[in-house]
């Protein structure tokens, strides 16, 4: 048999019109009406549920003659589940099925569970789906709207109509909001049909780490999220995204889109110069993008000059994550000038990033003059007594760091009067910060309050 190429496999994936009632092998048996009578909308889905619903032991029941007539075992988890599970107007937290093995003929057997049911969260992860049962699983829980977080991470074999079926899913869904295929590769094939299905999707949160998107993927990835206005989240750790090529694709992704609000990129390889396209993608951000995680990256003190001209243009930043690169003393002197610029960042990761005591004055000076910071993270440095009482200095004026991450065992000095100095002293920074919390929390409560009620405590509470 001739292989088809590529366009042919394109013009096949949109002309893809949902499920069909059989295979051409004959292999699939799902029950589905015909297209023209398909569901449409979240709306006529809900009054379906609502007319029709079912209790959980009729379902239960429902799914045992499911069963009995595909000629498979009831699954104990799906019964327990369905024995111990709150149903409200047809709808349950979740349906786990996590680690389970479901060839086709248990995947056909949940359309009565998936038609009577919807769902918070269907977890499918490593559940050895191949391609037969993941494509008339997916053609189910499109058609009947199921869920609005789903699973599929740890599944190898999806095969290519499954990736079609999963592709409509995307394209058509209105319910589905959250999408994990973690641990499942997107070369080739993959990789193009999920693109083609992100240009109209309603997902708002893609979760895509460890997936093999280096190089052609990624091009594909981001061709489709330049122009999407839907998407809020994308997870893009560990894949292995290096400093050319893949970076100069992430810095158009931010050139371009700018209702991104996520961007998790941790664990990859995107080091000084990769860190520098992303920065000049940054630089016009015109609002969107408010979390950004750098983790172990292999980005040193030299990549600082790159971030340090983006950050003071950063409008909606909130919360910016560096842990684990070798930053160093250096790489926050570099910084801070540009940290003390902008006005949006709220919470600031250096876990692990080669910091001393040095780094720590560094960071002092910063809380010192920044009104809004809320959470530092300083965790697996060396910050020692100056360190710490450079800190300790800095609150006492910063009225807004509610938490800042130190080691639960501190380094401990070697004379016993500097020990309980330094006991002391991060005694006194909890403390500090306990107060900005809860200074924090009365401000909350006292906008949230209505006109002319005072908020709930004691005057002498407020006024302090």
């Amino acid at each position: 048999m001739a292989r088809c190429s590529d366009k042919e496999k394109d013009e096949e994936e949109e002309n893809y019109d949902g499920p069909e009632t059989k295979s051409s092998k004959g292999e699939r048996h799902v029950s589905f009406p015909p297209d023209e009578k398909m569901v449409s909308g979240f709306a006529e889905y809900t009054d379906r549920h609502v007319d029709s619903c079912l209790t959980l032991t009729e379902v239960s029941l429902a799914y045992r003659r499911s069963c009995d007539r595909h000629q498979v075992e009831p699954r104990v988890c799906i019964l327990e589940q369905l024995k111990m599970g709150t149903c409200v107007r047809g709808r349950m937290k979740r349906l786990d099925l996590g680690g389970e093995r479901l060839d086709l003929g248990s995947c056909e057997a949940l359309e009565v569970v998936l038609k009577s049911l919807c769902f918070d969260f269907i977890n499918l992860r490593a559940a050895r789906l191949e391609e037969n049962g993941a494509s008339s699983l997916l053609d189910m829980i499109s058609y009947y709207e199921s869920t609005a977080y789903l699973d599929l991470s740890d599944n190898t074999h999806v095969g290519t109509s499954a990736w079609r079926a999963l592709a409509h899913l995307i394209k058509q869904s209105v319910c589905l909001s959250r999408l994990d295929l973690c641990s499942v590769s997107m070369v080739a094939h993959g990789a193009r049909t999920l693109s083609k299905a992100l240009q109209t999707s309603h997902l708002a949160v893609l979760h895509l780490d460890n997936s093999q998107l280096s190089g052609t993927p990624l091009f594909s990835l981001v061709g489709a999220l330049k122009s999407n206005r839907a998407l809020l989240e994308l997870h893009l750790s560990n894949n292995m995204l290096n400093s050319y090529q893949d970076s100069m694709q992430l810095g158009d992704l931010l050139r371009y889109n700018h209702t991104l609000q996520t961007l998790v990129l941790s664990d990859n390889a995107i080091a000084d110069d990769g860190l520098e396209e992303v920065c000049e993608g940054l630089r016009l951000q015109m609002g969107g993008l408010k979390v950004l995680l750098l983790k172990n990256n292999q980005i040193t003190a030299d990549g600082m000059l790159h971030l340090a001209k983006a950050l003071p243009v950063l409008e909606t930043l909130e919360v910016l994550d560096m842990g684990n690169n070798s930053l160093g003393n250096r790489g926050l002197q570099t910084l801070k000038e540009a940290l003390m610029a902008n006005r949006s960042l709220l919470h600031l990761g250096v876990a692990c990033t080669q910091i001393t005591c040095e780094g720590a004055v560094v960071l002092a000076e910063y809380l010192a003059e920044s009104p809004q910071i809320k959470q530092l993270d300083l965790q697996g440095n060396e910050v020692r007594l100056g360190g710490l009482m450079a800190l300790c200095l800095a609150l006492r004026i910063n009225l807004s760091l509610a938490t800042l991450d130190l080691d639960s065992t501190p380094n401990q000095e070697q004379d016993e009067f500097l020990v309980q100095t330094q006991k002391r002293l991060r005694s006194e920074i909890g403390e500090l910060c306990l107060a900005n919390g809860s200074r924090a929390a009365v401000a909350t409560e006292t906008a949230e309050s209505p006109p002319g009620e005072p908020p709930e405590g004691p005057v002498e509470d407020v006024v302090s």
